[in-house]
């Protein structure tokens, strides 16, 4: 008997798909039944080795040994994952194994973590690829009913590898290179540098702004309200006002025009994360694994995709969607909802996977069983997919002229005349206990044009505002258009990153220090302003990367050349080490950490500073130090903190509350004194209790 075998990305997904397909016999690391057997990757099974694999002196880092250029690449297995790999490899090669199908995540990524297992494996089986957008078992069967040849995604594994490259060339030499020359660790990415940029760009914006005051003049007369525009100085505002008073403003023009807003695209992972960082709060990442693991239950669709329309193919599939979910949510019940299902449809743009959407296992299920961060994940998609198929939302705008001391003043009003998909957006949006911004309708009285007025006028302060710090929102839209308006019109992708990588790229800025959450807002730390402004244009520019970004798209539809894209990496590498030898005396202190001075030294008169483990004296020579972990504060349970080490350091005791009795099992207070003999060690006593 001879089986074929099924390699999955993570061991929930084989899971899934052996259930499906009847290999329902549970063995070590793989399932087994109906002439299959399913194993799994556990993500990245394969990594590219470490620099030190190629040279044992690339061990530590050093300016002379750069570039560091691979040739050839290498790959290792590390060893929390050679067990499955083990695993894996012995069914590739086994005798009764006669094809392969790659059932990987259907993407750039999943389409180079199969090709490197099956390549280290040295297999030559026969490989079909599935390709699915749900983890239904309906959506699996007819994947299994309609395999592709696995050459069909030569140029998607292509591009795949390129990007894995380019980033290990770029992030590996720059690091080093710039780490060196500071003498700080200073990670730098291709993608997640410009990132940073961005942000220190938009930041110093901010601080470089300086608010303007300005005045406007109104005039109201019952409801109507209107404007003049701002003026500069308080004289000039207060005069216009004076000349106003006791007059009759006419009515000089009066405009009316219908306008139409279409409904929102469906959701792609962009604006999926973009929408749930601003109504819940939830992170690029976390949004990214609430759908995952959505998906992963077959009650969402494939969450890393970058389109926002389904397959014309697709039209009843949406239809019954939609009818089914008007009596599942609560926020829908009673709408009167005729469905226009084709303005979603478009196969022209959808390129790997169709739009985020929920599945016939979620109409089945409901909420039931999910974490409150599902459901708010689940109930969004819910929302996006009916506000697409709604009415349009018309409206009227009115805007009026009048005239008055030689001025013109302006009132602007709005009139609802179809809610259309607002009725949905507006009842969704009450559900929610996050605060939402409302819009304020303000409708004009009837007016023609020669009506007069009596009114009273007002002056009124303001202030110009400054840009706002990015939120994850406001960052993703930013990576997502970078670039842009430098590219063709016809290209594919235009941003920084990917739908899939930009969440881990803003997680790594923060987890490594240079980037920091005050609430929504993402801001620059003094480290990745100084990091973004010592680096090259070359590695700074959101421009440049949104370029190898489109080349890496255009690869991948067999449309530009691998090689020729990595040897201009190279030559970018060659060219940075190059340039950058070394650096002057005063900066490479850029990236010091500020000392914290807690007082005077008792010996010699020198600042003392705060370190992680003690308090030391700064003149080398003098040997004066306190350690925070001495036995006299660790005795009596009592951290020894920089406020209690100053106090001994100003007047050689301190007031200290809380220590702990051993023989009484109680605390006490007391005050501490100094007993420097000078020695190599300080010594302290208990003067007396309180």
């Amino acid at each position: 008997m001879s089986f074929q075998l099924v390699i999955a990305e993570k061991p929930s997904v084989a899971c899934s798909i052996a259930a499906v397909i009847g290999a329902d016999e549970k063995q070590n690391g793989y399932w087994q039944g109906g002439g299959y057997l399913v194993s799994w990757c556990i993500g990245h099974l394969v990594s590219f080795a470490e620099a030190g694999q190629y040279d044992e002196k690339y061990c530590k880092w050093k300016y002379e040994d750069l570039p560091i250029l691979p040739q050839p690449w290498q790959f290792i297995v590390p060893d929390e994952k050679k067990q499955q790999f083990e695993i894996v490899c012995s069914l590739l090669n086994r005798p009764d194994v006669d094809s392969v199908t790659a059932a990987t995540d259907a993407g750039r990524e999943g389409e180079l973590i199969f090709r490197v297992v099956y390549q280290m494996a040295g297999c030559t089986k026969p490989v079909k690829r599935l390709w699915i957008s749900s983890m239904e078992d309906a959506a699996i069967r007819e994947g299994f009913a309609n395999l592709r040849p696995d050459s069909d995604y030569d140029a998607l594994y292509q591009s795949a590898l390129c990007r894995a490259k380019a980033d290990w060339l770029v992030g590996i030499n720059a690091t080093r290179l710039f780490s060196v020359l500071y003498h700080k660790t200073l990670t730098v990415g291709r993608v997640q540098t410009p990132t940073l940029k961005m942000l220190v760009d938009r930041d110093a914006k901010i601080l470089r702004f300086q608010k303007e005051k300005y005045y406007t003049v109104g005039i109201h007369s019952g409801s109507l309200k209107a404007d003049s525009g701002r003026i500069a100085d308080a004289e000039t505002a207060n005069s216009l006002k004076e000349k106003c008073t006791g007059t009759t403003p006419v009515c000089t023009s009066v405009k009316r025009e219908k306008k139409t807003e279409q409904p929102p695209k469906l959701y792609d992972l962009t604006t999926l994360q973009r929408e749930a960082n601003r109504l819940f709060g939830f992170t690029a990442k976390q949004a990214l694994d609430y759908a995952q693991q959505l998906y992963e239950k077959k009650l969402l669709t494939y969450p890393r995709t970058d389109s926002q329309y389904l397959t014309e193919d697709m039209g009843r599939t949406a239809q019954h969607l939609v009818s089914d979910l008007l009596g599942l949510l609560p926020f829908a019940q009673g709408l009167a909802l005729t469905p226009d299902v084709g303005r979603v449809l478009n196969s022209k743009k959808v390129s790997d996977h169709h739009a985020i959407l929920p599945t016939a296992e979620f109409v089945k299920q409901g909420f039931t069983g999910l974490a409150e961060s599902e459901c708010k994940l689940m109930n969004l998609v819910c929302f996006k997919l009916l506000c697409a198929v709604a009415a349009p939302h018309e409206y009227e705008t009115v805007t009026a002229v009048f005239s008055c001391a030689g001025n013109e003043f302006a009132a602007k009003g709005k009139t609802v005349l179809v809610l259309g998909w607002k009725e949905i957006d507006q009842r969704f949006r009450s559900t929610l206990k996050a605060d939402t911004e409302e819009e304020v309708l303000n409708t004009l009285p009837e007016l023609a044009e020669g009506q007069s007025f009596r009114v009273t006028s007002t002056v009124s302060e303001h202030f110009t505002s400054p840009p706002k710090a990015y939120t994850e929102d406001t960052l993703l839209s930013a990576m997502e258009r970078a670039g842009a308006e430098d590219m063709p019109e016809e290209a594919e992708r235009k941003g920084m990153g990917t739908p899939a990588t930009r969440a881990a790229i803003l997680e790594k800025l923060v987890q490594m220090g240079f980037v920091q959450r005050k609430g929504k807002q993402l801001v620059p730390t003094k480290d990745g302003i100084n990091l973004a402004v010592v680096l090259p244009e070359s590695l700074t520019s959101p421009v440049l990367t949104a370029e190898w970004e489109n080349r890496l798209t255009e690869i991948a539809k067999g449309n530009a050349d691998a090689d020729e894209f990595m040897a201009e990496i190279e030559a970018q590498v060659r060219q940075l080490v190059k340039t950058y030898s070394c650096i002057s005396a005063d900066k490479q202190n850029l990236f010091q950490s500020e000392r914290v001075i807690i007082g005077k030294c008792p010996r010699c008169s020198e600042n003392v500073y705060e370190g992680k483990k003690n308090f030391y004296c700064g003149n080398r020579s003098c040997q004066f130090v306190m350690w925070k972990n001495d036995r006299f504060f660790e005795q009596r349970k009592k951290a020894f903190t920089p406020k209690i080490a100053a106090a001994l350091l100003k007047n050689g005791k301190a007031k200290v509350k809380g220590l702990y009795s051993e023989k009484t099992g109680k605390t006490y207070d007391a005050t501490v004194l100094l007993a420097d003999t000078g020695g190599k060690y300080v010594n302290y006593r208990v003067e007396r209790k309180e």
